[in-house]
C-alpha cells in the first residue's frame, strides 16, 4: 500500500478513474435518460369496474428512464379488461390496475345478460331477513303477508325459490363489506334489504308486494352451487307451466270476447224494432189461434146438442 502514498501514483490513479466515469458512465447514462418507448396510458378518467374500449387509451411515446418495465405497451392486452381501481387522464397502465373481470364490488350485477333481473326488497324487521344470517348464494322463498288483501300469509308459486345475490345495509354496503371505527372496532350494520336474482314475471310480483305488503324471507337452502342450482331449475320449469297455463286463459278470454263482439256486431245489424214482433208473431198468435179454435169447437158441440 506503499504506492498509494506516491502522490504522482495517486494523481495517476484519480485521472484514469475520471476518465472513465466522463467517456464511459456518463455517456450511458445519458443515453438511458434520452431513450424512449412506447406506452398505453389512460385518455378518459375511468371508474371501478369500468370497462376499457379503444377509446379510454392512446399510445405515447414517453421517456424509457425509471418507467416501471411492467408497464402496458400494447393496446390489446388492455381493451376489454375492466378497471381495478379509478384512473385519471393521463395515467399510465400497470397489470395491477386492470382485471380480466369486474371488480368485486357489486361483481354480481355485471353477470347479468338480459334473461334475469336483480332486485332488491326492503326486510321490514330483525326477523323477517333470516335475523341478518342471509348470505349470498342462499335459496329462499319470500313470504307474503295479507297477499293480494285476501288476509293470506302465502308463499306465491312465483317465488318458492328464489336465489340471494346480495345483503346490503342501510349505508349500501354488502354483508362482506367490513367498517371499521375510529378506535379500530368494526362497525356491524344489520341489514337493510336483500337483492335477488329472478325473472321478470317474479320482478313484478316483488315491486308489487314491496309497494303493498310486508314481506317475510325463509331459508331454503344454503351449500353448493350445483344442489343450489336445482331448485332454480325446478322453480323456472313451475314458472314455464303457470306461463303456459295463463296463456291458455288469455287466449280463451280473448276468444271468449272476440265471440261476443260478434254477437254483438250480428245484433245491432238487426232492426230494433224486429225482435218484440217476431216474438209476438211466434209465441202468441198460435196460443191464441189454439184457444179460438177450441172455443169454436165447443161452441158447434153445444149447437148440435141443442139441435
Amino acid at each position: 500500500m506503499k504506492f498509494l502514498k506516491n502522490r504522482t501514483v495517486l494523481g495517476i490513479v484519480c485521472i484514469v478513474l475520471a476518465l472513465i466515469i466522463c467517456f464511459a458512465i456518463t455517456p450511458l447514462f445519458n443515453a438511458s435518460k434520452s431513450s424512449t418507448m412506447k406506452i398505453i396510458r389512460i385518455k378518459n378518467d375511468m371508474k371501478i369496474g369500468q370497462e376499457i374500449t379503444q377509446k379510454d387509451v392512446e399510445a405515447v411515446e414517453v421517456g424509457a428512464y425509471n418507467m416501471p418495465t411492467e408497464v402496458m405497451q400494447k393496446s390489446e392486452d388492455v381493451v376489454g379488461k375492466h378497471a381495478a381501481m379509478e384512473m385519471i387522464k393521463g395515467e399510465y397502465i400497470l397489470p395491477t390496475k386492470i382485471s380480466d373481470t369486474p371488480a368485486s364490488e357489486n361483481a354480481y350485477l355485471y353477470g347479468l345478460t338480459g334473461e334475469k333481473r336483480a332486485i332488491s326488497i326492503t326486510i321490514p324487521s330483525f326477523a323477517g331477513g333470516l335475523s341478518g344470517k342471509l348470505i349470498s348464494g342462499d335459496i329462499v322463498s319470500v313470504i307474503a303477508v295479507d297477499y293480494k288483501e285476501k288476509g293470506e300469509t302465502v308463499v306465491p308459486e312465483e317465488l318458492q325459490y328464489v336465489e340471494v345475490i346480495a345483503v346490503t345495509d342501510s349505508k349500501g354496503n354488502d354483508d362482506e363489506t367490513v367498517t371499521v371505527k375510529p378506535d379500530g372496532e368494526e362497525e356491524v350494520e344489520l341489514p337493510e334489504t336483500v337483492t335477488l336474482l329472478v325473472s321478470p314475471v317474479q320482478a313484478n310480483i316483488l315491486a308489487e308486494l314491496e309497494a303493498e305488503g310486508e314481506i317475510h324471507v325463509a331459508l331454503v337452502y344454503r351449500g353448493t352451487a350445483e344442489n343450489a342450482q336445482k331448485f332454480i331449475s325446478a322453480q323456472a320449469k313451475l314458472l314455464e307451466e303457470l306461463t303456459s297455463e295463463d296463456e291458455k286463459e288469455s287466449n280463451a278470454a280473448q276468444g271468449a270476447a272476440q265471440e261476443t263482439k260478434l254477437q254483438s256486431e250480428a245484433t245491432e245489424k238487426e232492426p230494433e224494432s224486429e225482435k218484440p214482433e217476431i216474438e209476438s208473431v211466434v209465441i202468441i198468435p198460435e196460443i191464441s189461434t189454439e184457444t179460438t179454435a177450441e172455443t169454436d169447437k165447443t161452441d158447434e158441440t153445444e149447437v148440435i146438442a141443442n139441435g
